[in-house]
């Protein structure tokens, strides 16, 4: 880990990203993303390809990469890259990948490593725990399901929930309305710029990176007080 250090009395919640947080990013979604956009090119593995790398995807090192919209746009910012370059309209577009992506027939859901068991340690400590993600609300129900991790979030939250977006404030806002405490005494957990850039914006207590997504240790130290291997290591930080 590294940077400044946590003030564990402060912290009595934690909100955490979904994708690349949770769940294995790449083992996850690279297969929904190949079934997708061949989807909405229609068959087309040439236009598929052009898609995908004009929306984050480097062929190259076969990943997605950090802060590209792949990697943290919602399905609608997605929509919008992939619909003009197959000639259909966004909302059809978006509509589809709602549907296509919290499919598990492109792809079961990875888990990062220790997942549940790391949600319950937090869980049993007292800390609130809420997910707030770029995929659907109905996303969450779909990838998370099989963990037995659902109901330990007093919180969850997508893009298409009325809370708006991020890198905004209003997802950990509604989750401090929700749940009565303040900002400060929140955490972040994330492994994309926009996730820390949306703690920031809420005035949360404690951003934290983790490389379980796209991005890498400096592209997260930039903005996060804390950088992890991943949240299995997040108990440690409340037990010390």
């Amino acid at each position: 880990m590294s940077q400044r250090p946590l003030d564990k009395q402060k912290i009595k919640a934690i909100v955490f990203d979904k994708d690349g947080t949770l769940l294995d990013f790449h083992a996850t979604w690279l297969p929904r993303y190949q079934a997708g956009v061949l989807a909405i090119a229609q068959g087309d593995p040439a236009l598929a390809t052009q898609m995908l790398q004009v929306s984050g995807y480097d062929a190259q090192q076969q990943r997605v990469l950090g802060g590209s919209t792949l990697a943290a746009g919602n399905n609608r910012d997605i929509a919008e890259v992939w619909a003009p370059l197959g000639k259909q309209p966004v909302a059809e577009v978006e509509s589809q990948l709602n549907t296509l992506f919290a499919a598990q027939e492109h792809g079961a859901s990875v888990a990062v490593k220790d997942l549940t068991a790391s949600l319950q340690q937090l869980s049993d400590m007292g800390l609130v725990l809420g997910v707030a993600t770029m995929d659907s609300e109905a996303g969450i129900q779909a990838t998370l399901d099989e963990f037995d991790c659902l109901h330990l979030f007093a919180y969850k939250v997508g893009y298409d929930s009325g809370y708006g977006s991020k890198p905004g404030p209003d997802m950990v806002l509604g989750f401090c309305q929700q749940t009565g405490l303040k900002p400060e005494q929140v955490m972040v957990v994330g492994d994309n710029s926009h996730d820390l850039h949306m703690g920031q914006s809420a005035k949360a207590g404690c951003n934290v990176g983790v490389l379980t997504g796209t991005s890498l240790r400096h592209e997260l130290e930039v903005d996060a007080d804390l950088v992890l291997n991943s949240i299995a290591d997040l108990p440690a930080l409340f037990q010390s």
